[in-house]
């Protein structure tokens, strides 16, 4: 695992922080224009595709096995690392560690119970580096029983570990309404509970 993703106390110093895309006006813009995309390599636009059959509800376990067994999935509604055991106060052994990737999926298995309806619209790679894939995203979300949808403009970004073609993500964070949330107060107590 890099270095810069080795567990710590303080959040903020192991979430990935892309440089936050901006307009011509200089503004904060999470708005994808397929067209601008750069070019990324064939094993990671199998990552990127992976990653969005599960933002699509597919959540299969052949679309999981692209995160590491030590992962962090992180967004505006939750924040789940699989990399310690707060009960015990310590990293998880091996057995617990095959099993640690699953607390991940509950996150995309409970997408398909909350929403009739899963589309990604549009994408834009923004950002290929040694560990790091970022891509701007159109995604709209179709909610059960009342059926109303919400379109959200994000920025996935994945902290990856390995090397090509066995990459793995060891930190997915999702950005929502060009903002960088932060892991503080209430808000940070919700997401831990929800992940």
């Amino acid at each position: 695992m890099p270095s810069s993703t080795s567990p710590r106390p303080d959040q903020r110093a192991v979430e990935p922080h892309p440089d936050r895309p901006r307009s011509v006006a200089g503004d904060v813009d999470y708005t994808p224009q397929p067209e601008k995309s750069i070019p990324i390599s064939p094993s990671r636009k199998t990552i990127q595709q992976k990653i969005l059959n599960l933002y699509g509800g597919s959540a299969s376990e052949d679309d999981m096995k692209v995160y590491a067994e030590k992962a962090i999935y992180d967004d505006p509604f939750s924040y789940c690392d699989t990399r310690y055991d707060s009960t015990k106060g310590r990293i998880w052994d091996r057995y617990e560690l095959t099993l640690s990737r699953y607390k991940i999926a509950g996150q995309w298995y409970g997408l398909p119970k909350l929403f009739t309806k899963l589309e990604t619209l549009a994408t834009e790679v923004t950002s290929s580096t040694e560990h790091e894939l970022v891509w701007k995203q159109k995604h709209k979300y179709t909610f059960t029983g009342i059926f109303a949808s919400k379109t959200i403009d994000s920025l996935v970004s994945l902290r990856l570990e390995g090397e090509e073609p066995n990459e793995k993500v060891v930190y997915h964070k999702d950005m929502w309404n060009e903002k960088d949330y932060s892991h503080e107060g209430l808000g940070a107590l919700l997401k831990k509970l929800n992940g």
